[in-house]
């Protein structure tokens, strides 16, 4: 297989240049995911709008955690339950639910199991979920709107998981102490 060209803010098509400034800026360094998304600035710019409307969305820190690493252990992705870890850490999400996550126990409140849960069969059920799932899910306090909001969260990571399954992307330095193996 071909490699994938790891890209700069200086050498990347001029419509991913943007978004690689600023993340050499905010995090010192240009994440692998970052530098291979490059090569096509609309899926570059598609994955950072989905993940800036995901955290803008109504879940909280630990909700996003929680729908983001439901995510990325299921997809067995090597390279984003480290990042996702290390961006967990860094949103003060208390270190029981990351790592509740990354081995697959369960989750602190009854509220984020059943948003772990759901998110789980939404993944592995591709969305067809059973009313039974849906009124459980609501029965924890969620709504029309958050089962949107983990459809959101899931095209993000499809997008970040996918690449990094198929560009082979290495763990970054800074994602190193969070290393998972799967």
């Amino acid at each position: 297989m071909t490699d994938f060209t790891v890209h700069t803010a200086e050498d990347a098509p001029q419509q991913s240049r943007e978004i690689l400034a600023g993340a050499q800026k905010q995090m010192g360094a240009i994440p692998g995911l970052l530098a291979r998304l490059a090569a096509s600035p609309q899926t570059l710019i598609g994955y950072n709008q989905l993940h800036q409307q995901f955290v803008n969305s109504s879940f909280d820190a630990e909700e996003l955690t929680v729908v983001w690493q439901t995510i990325n252990v299921e997809h067995e992705c090597h390279y984003c339950v480290p990042a996702h870890t290390a961006i967990a850490h860094s949103m003060k999400v208390d270190p029981a639910v990351t790592e509740a996550l990354r081995n697959n126990a369960p989750m602190p409140t009854q509220k984020l199991q059943a948003l772990h849960d759901f998110t789980l069969s939404m993944v592995r059920k591709r969305g067809d979920v059973s009313e039974q799932e849906v009124e459980a899910f609501f029965a924890a306090g969620y709504g029309h709107q958050q089962i949107l909001e983990v459809i959101l969260g899931l095209s993000q990571k499809v997008i970040s998981n996918y690449v990094n399954r198929v560009a082979k992307t290495p763990l970054d330095e800074m994602f190193q102490p969070y290393a998972w193996v799967v």
